[in-house]
């Protein structure tokens, strides 16, 4: 008989867990033990804990990097810290050896984890470091889990006492195009007994996969929405996220609506304003009237610069008459806080790469 294929501990949920152990022949009450230590913990070395002999045993045959289960523990090739001492960006790299970028953010009274989830990105938005890498394949739930375990012992070991309270899936990679995998990775962030960091304390980003904003919809996921729109026309936001070329503007607008129907939620639309692209009083104006009925909030985001993009931001004028335009037509609308720029950990700036 051949061996069972390898497979990381971090990839599965909970009740994934149970059912592993069951299979083997181990009570499933053992599940929450080792799932404290592996998530709550975020122990690497489960072996050495004093479970029940049971548990002890299956550990010790079952787990290692040469046995059934492996552990995720990405290798960190480089950390960079902002000037101001808010921002560490961790440069990741994965057992196949490709790298992604996760980056720990200090806010007044919180931390946030900003993770990707997957090694580059086919979404192409011109804009976007990412983006202009290309896409290379999808991070599995393990991967996704470890980067938050990651930045939690950071955030431990130089600050002991302080808590991960906030998540956002808006790194490298487009989440609603590795649905599953995000789906699988977020059930154990937000699992009590582990990680816990509490679904409406998680936002997801999307340019705009209308497939999956109407699964979220229909599966009722209780996470936050955040959705990348950059443009108040077909034409102005084709020229930006080449994707809305699959998913038109007009679709991407009905299911948000439908969106807001089926789970009463805000969602967050993001835009990045760009000189002379996208910033001048008609777009704004446009995007009000676009936006009408959704139960909306709008972050302004000034264009972070990239390699591979030759815009510039809009100045701070032409920003605040945007958001005077959307506010005058009711929506909430604010500047997203900066972090990181100067070691490119802003919006669109995460690459992966050396």
């Amino acid at each position: 008989m051949s061996p069972l294929p390898q497979r990381s501990l971090h990839d599965p949920d909970f009740a994934d867990l149970r059912e592993i152990l069951a299979a083997d022949g181990i009570n499933p009450c053992h599940a929450r033990t080792l799932w404290g230590v592996l998530h709550r913990e975020g122990s690497l070395d489960p072996a050495s804990r004093p479970f029940l002999p049971p548990l002890r045993q299956w550990v010790e045959r079952s787990v290692g990097e040469e046995k059934r289960f492996f552990l995720d523990a990405p290798g960190l090739v480089e950390e960079i810290r902002s000037d101001d001492g808010l921002t560490r960006k961790f440069l990741l790299r994965l057992r196949d050896g490709q790298t992604v970028e996760t980056v720990l953010m200090a806010y007044a009274g919180r931390h946030t984890v900003c993770v990707s989830t997957q090694a580059g990105c086919a979404m192409g938005c011109v804009f976007c470091a990412t983006g202009q890498r290309g896409f290379v394949r999808h991070l599995r739930p393990g991967e996704i889990v470890a980067q938050v375990l990651h930045a939690r012992r950071a955030l431990q070991e130089s600050e002991p006492g302080r808590r991960l309270r906030n998540l956002v899936l808006m790194g490298m990679g487009e989440p609603l195009h590795n649905y599953e995998s995000v789906m699988q990775a977020l059930s154990s962030i937000s699992d009590p007994g582990g990680i816990s960091i509490g679904p409406s304390r998680i936002a997801i980003s999307t340019v705009g996969v209308v497939p999956g904003i109407l699964r979220l919809a229909a599966e009722k996921q209780p996470y936050h929405l955040a959705v990348s729109l950059h443009g108040s026309t077909q034409t102005e936001r084709a020229s930006l996220v080449p994707v809305a070329k699959r998913w038109p503007l007009e679709a991407l607008i009905e299911a948000c609506r439908d969106y807001g129907k089926a789970t009463g939620k805000k969602i967050f639309f993001e835009w990045t304003l760009i000189s002379g692209e996208n910033d001048s009083p008609e777009t704004a104006a446009r995007l009000a009237t676009l936006l009408k009925g959704i139960n909306a909030h709008i972050n302004l985001i000034p264009l972070n610069p990239t390699g591979g993009y030759f815009g510039v931001e809009s100045d701070g004028e032409t920003g605040r008459h945007f958001q005077q335009i959307l506010r005058a037509a009711g929506f909430p609308c604010t500047f997203r806080q900066r972090r990181g720029i100067d070691v490119a950990a802003g919006c669109g700036m995460l690459r992966g790469s050396r």
